[in-house]
């Protein structure tokens, strides 16, 4: 059985779309139209989900009301999803109990890794048995998900922390395709530029260098022409 996450928005359109997303990739999701629906969910089931989606602009309680509230009864992740992407916005959004911030209009793939981002810490936190894997391993590359340690056929590899974030990103999504706007926003964590692409692909070229035996034929990060990049 998967993960069940609670998807918080009075947005039906987008409360639908994040289910047919996150349901594709084996999440439970329940849906609530307002923050009071949500805290009324948590309730009766005494907290039981493992994720909370949840939109700031909303009638009636707000998302950051939420957290609140939800703050004193259960120790759940929570992932604000807004529009509102001020300094003072996402200051306000940590300081309610939110773990982590997503604006709108937000892409697929980093909606997906930061939901298992969150879902691994909480469970590595909680000793959930599933979280016990520390690591991932694809083809005979090993990368550590607590640190920046990478091995290939157990040799380590000295990566710098920029590489390391970029190829965790892929292992953790294989399959995935990354375009250059979803890894710069992701890794750097930084609007995108029409110079922001410059910088992906020689970071890409340097992590082929020390992972492939031959990176004009790369075995682990592959190019989808005209789409991105993809492990697996």
């Amino acid at each position: 059985m998967g993960n069940q996450i609670l998807v918080v928005d009075d947005d039906a359109e987008i409360r639908e779309v994040l289910r047919v997303l996150l349901s594709s990739e084996g999440f439970q999701v329940v849906q609530a139209g307002s923050g009071e629906e949500a805290l009324a969910y948590l309730e009766r089931t005494g907290g039981g989900a493992d994720l909370v989606i949840l939109d700031v602009m909303m009638e009636g309680l707000s998302g950051y009301h939420v957290c609140l509230r939800l703050r004193e009864r259960w120790n759940v992740p929570v992932l604000f999803l807004t529009a509102k992407s001020q300094d003072s916005d996402l200051t306000m959004g940590y300081s309610s109990g939110g773990d982590d911030y997503l604006s709108k209009p937000f892409s697929y793939p980093e909606l997906l890794a930061r939901v298992k981002g969150l879902m691994r810490r909480y469970q590595v936190y909680k000793g959930k048995p599933e979280a016990a894997a520390q690591e991932a391993e694809w083809c005979g590359l090993r990368v550590n998900l607590r640190g920046n340690m990478v091995w290939r056929r157990d040799e380590e590899i000295d990566l710098t922390e920029t590489e390391y974030r970029i190829l965790r990103l892929l292992v953790e999504n294989r399959g995935v395709i990354f375009s250059l706007q979803n890894l710069y926003e992701s890794v750097w964590n930084e609007p995108y530029f029409a110079s922001s692409g410059n910088t992906v692909m020689v970071h890409i070229r340097r992590l082929r260098e020390k992972i492939e035996d031959d990176p004009r034929r790369p075995e682990y990060i592959k190019t989808v022409w005209g789409k991105g990049y993809r492990v697996g």
